[in-house]
């Protein structure tokens, strides 16, 4: 075959294929999208009712949520577990096959069990099954079958309804494991409402990363003292300067005989007055009054959400006592959250 008329043919196969694939991916979206529906539903019903009982009953409880789950389902389990503790309910995951090799001895009566399984009858879950009811552990299920095994043994069965897998063979768990996740966020979210879990109490759990940084509070990364660049009212521009130049930061506070906050000096000041008498000038002429503050007991986040929409580079903190503090956008990255 000619090759000029290779290359079209082997463009039109590519486009064929790319098509498929964005075909195939468009159904799995449509399948898992059906199915958190028909989840959100079932929770305006009977389902809502035994969700709100499972909410009690967790929230309640003296000890910690031991999540399980065999295969796919126990695959959603940790993540259930792994958000559960980052959101104030202690949990962990316990596999079911360890369970029976001694594993059991990790949960007390203190605890509750929920453990999940899409069919409900799941050989590696029984004497996990077998041991919570034996010693009155509670437990919980999440099932699509109320009638299993393990719908009949749970002291509570949170049933989901029944829905098409996206495996085009029905056979691959998709569509159910994604119907899972989302009961078990939504159990986390209701539990740290319930708890009234504050930001600053998520920090404890996330002190690393750029989540982390963003928990962090203001009083904790500004600069203050002999590390913030602030001058008196009367001040001399050519001094407001040199303060300006060895604080690095592109702007000075200015305050009145008592140290309160009156004005603030920036880069943008500079340029608008920038003349041969400058330096001739006081800061009362230059500066710009009512400068944009912070609270040091704010969290980061909120002080870099009021700078990209001021579209400023640093915020003054003013209730540290007499002395004036600053955050800055420098700071804000260096702690990695801008």
């Amino acid at each position: 075959m000619d090759m000029a008329v290779q290359q079209p043919l082997d463009a039109l196969a590519q486009g064929r294929a790319f098509a498929a694939s964005v075909d195939s991916a468009l159904r799995t979206v449509d399948f898992e999208v059906a199915g958190v529906a028909r989840l959100r539903k079932s929770l305006e019903g009977a389902l809502g009712h035994a969700f709100a009982e499972a909410v009690d009953l967790i929230g309640d409880a003296a000890g910690r949520t031991i999540v399980t789950g065999m295969g796919k389902s126990g695959h959603i389990a940790r993540k259930i577990a792994a958000t559960l503790a980052s959101t104030g309910t202690p949990a962990f995951f316990v596999h079911p096959a360890e369970a029976s090799h001694g594993d059991l001895g990790m949960i007390t009566a203190n605890d509750v069990v929920l453990a999940l399984s899409w069919s409900g009858e799941t050989a590696e879950l029984r004497d996990l099954v077998n041991y919570a009811g034996r010693f009155r552990v509670p437990l919980v299920a999440i099932t699509s079958n109320g009638r299993s095994a393990l719908g009949k043994a749970a002291d509570l069965a949170l049933v989901l309804p029944t829905v098409s897998e996206a495996c085009p063979h029905g056979l691959a768990p998709t569509t159910s494991t994604l119907m899972q996740l989302a009961l078990g966020d939504a159990l986390s979210v209701a539990l740290l409402e319930r708890r009234r879990f504050t930001p600053l109490e998520f920090k404890r759990f996330h002190p690393g990363g750029k989540l982390g940084g963003l928990l962090t509070l203001v009083k904790d990364v500004m600069r203050s003292g002999d590390a913030a660049p602030v001058v008196r009212t009367g001040t001399g521009m050519a001094d407001a300067l040199i303060m300006m130049s060895a604080k690095s930061l592109g702007c000075v506070a200015v305050t009145d005989a008592a140290g309160a906050l009156i004005g603030v000096i920036t880069d943008g000041d500079l340029r608008r007055h920038m003349g041969p008498r400058l330096t001739d000038m006081v800061v009362d002429a230059v500066m710009t009054e009512t400068p944009q503050t912070i609270s040091g007991g704010e969290l980061a986040a909120t002080a870099l959400s009021e700078m990209q929409a001021n579209v400023i580079s640093a915020l003054f903190v003013v209730d540290q006592g007499p002395d004036i503090g600053v955050v800055h956008m420098h700071d804000l990255i260096k702690l990695g959250v801008a």
